[in-house]
């Protein structure tokens, strides 16, 4: 259960109204208690969410880093299976699921518990059609890796192991869904647990069948596909047998509303992968200036530090989701909002520390991924560009968090590619190639693209309504199927009432 956002006591003004919503703070004191709240919950929610994701994204490390002591070609093949096509699947399955963290925030926000489990019943259905027209991409790997160019020493080996890794596809149609279920009520500690047990677990197993059995790189395989289905498995069997409340057993209700389910799915997934493409194309770009290697490696070991800090925003991101979209749903337009400026607040400080840390260390830290000076003093060149891409994807996060709390994927979906693709890469294009600016310019032109979607979204949110963010929350918890005119939704057994 959620605790009071704040009792009255002696001496100190009400900052909680009757509606249990906020009422203007006054004076900084007031501000302060504000500010201590909503971080608890933000940390309490974003803390687990952040360590399994964590968790998930060395899984991919731990992988790679196996097949590295396998051999080059192994090591080639995993990381394009692993880095390429997972990449991409993953991300557009975790934008599929996005759309639950709407609904699902919502609708525990506004009480209706019982919807939860038709909701993520509905979004399995989706991500397993999903999971369908995917496949492909996975079944065909060789030919379409040949087609874009890639030798056939490194196609066909990571062909086959993308081959053999389809049924982890398959697993993120039960992860994501009951994933966004937990997060929902803040039930998060669990997926922190199952998070690290799968890496350890995941460990084990690459050693087991490497080392003991003998497997090679299909033992890789093998351990993914494991780590995989035990996450979904455990997930789905926490949420039948101990989230009685949000599970009222397999329901009918599932298969209504359906294509507004699938467009919000949509408009989630292309909001994500419109980011996600965005940071990939960078890196393709960088492989065709005059100096491709190290240009690519000094971007690489820029990117990968980056990654550690977008796993920690990937958690703030869940965090805000799940606090717009409950506060929202509870009808509390103040409390949503005030969750909002502490949230960028603190995000801001924490990406102005990454910037100082970076910028301090910035002949130091490429230390850990390379041995070469060269490389060392190509990573160093470019950390200024990194520290700016850490700064603003401190706040970006942020914000796509409060989107899909406030179901807001479609107008960021647009935003994204206008300041993606229309500006920032023909930037890029510009002054990596025309300019002669190399792999600073590409970077460059891509940050200008990130900071001009940040201001718009900033906008956006400054425009924001959020008492007609409350209207249209009701309105969509009323249409999508939250409670029928009788007060019952329908399931497998038989009507049974609404709460």
């Amino acid at each position: 259960m959620e605790a009071p956002l704040l009792e009255r006591s002696s001496g100190e003004v009400q900052l909680i109204g009757d509606d249990g919503d906020y009422l203007a703070p006054k004076g900084l004191g007031a501000w302060w208690r504000v500010f201590c709240v909503e971080t608890a919950k933000l940390w309490r929610i974003g803390g687990p969410i952040g360590l399994q994701i964590l968790c998930q994204y060395s899984v991919t490390s731990v992988s790679i880093a196996f097949a590295g002591h396998l051999g080059d070609v192994e090591l080639s093949a995993f990381t394009i299976a692993l880095s390429v096509v997972c990449t991409f699947s993953f991300g557009f399955m975790l934008g599929m699921g996005s759309a639950l963290e709407t609904l699902c925030g919502q609708a525990y926000g506004a009480g209706q518990v019982h919807m939860l489990g038709v909701y993520m019943q509905r979004s399995m259905i989706i991500l397993f059609v999903t999971c369908i027209f995917v496949s492909p991409l996975y079944i065909f790997a060789t030919p379409i890796l040949k087609l874009v160019g890639q030798q056939d020493e490194i196609a066909y080996p990571a062909g086959v192991y993308t081959l053999m890794i389809l049924p982890q596809l398959c697993s993120l149609a039960i992860v994501f869904p009951t994933q966004k279920f937990l997060q929902a009520q803040s039930k998060v500690s669990m997926l922190a647990w199952t998070g690290a047990i799968a890496l350890i677990s995941h460990c084990f197993m690459c050693w087991l069948f490497i080392y003991v059995f003998g497997w090679g790189a299909t033992g890789l395989a093998v351990s993914i596909d494991i780590t995989g289905w035990g996450t979904a498995l455990a997930q789905l069997v926490y949420v039948v047998v101990w989230c009685k409340d949000g599970w009222k057993g397999l329901s009918w209700s599932a298969f209504q509303e359906i294509w507004s389910f699938l467009r919000l799915s949509l408009e989630s997934a292309v909001m994500l992968c419109l980011e996600v493409w965005y940071i990939m194309s960078i890196i393709i770009l960088t492989g065709h200036l005059d100096n491709a290697v190290t240009s690519v490696g000094s971007l690489s070991i820029c990117m990968s530090i980056d990654a550690w800090q977008t796993m920690v925003f990937i958690g703030v991101n869940a965090a805000i989701s799940v606090r717009v979209s409950n506060e929202l749903g509870k009808g509390r337009p103040r409390a949503a909002k005030y969750s909002v400026y502490v949230t960028l607040f603190q995000s801001l400080l924490i990406g102005i520390l990454c910037v100082v840390v970076i910028l301090a260390t910035r002949n130091k830290f490429s230390i850990i991924f390379t041995d070469s000076k060269p490389m060392q003093k190509a990573v160093a060149h470019l950390s200024p560009l990194l520290g700016i891409t850490m700064l603003l994807n401190s706040i970006q996060p942020v914000i796509s968090g409060v989107a899909i709390g406030g179901g807001w994927q479609g107008l960021v979906a647009y935003i994204n590619l206008a300041c993606y693709y229309i500006f920032g890469l023909p930037l890029g294009i510009i002054l990596g190639y025309v300019a002669h600016l190399g792999v600073e310019g590409l970077w460059g032109g891509m940050i200008a693209g990130i900071a001009l979607q940040t201001l718009l979204l900033l906008f956006v949110l400054y425009k924001t309504n959020w008492n007609k963010e409350v209207d249209q929350t009701t309105e969509r918890m009323r249409k999508w199927g939250g409670q029928d005119i009788n007060g019952s939704e329908k399931s497998f057994h038989g009507d049974k009432g609404g709460h």
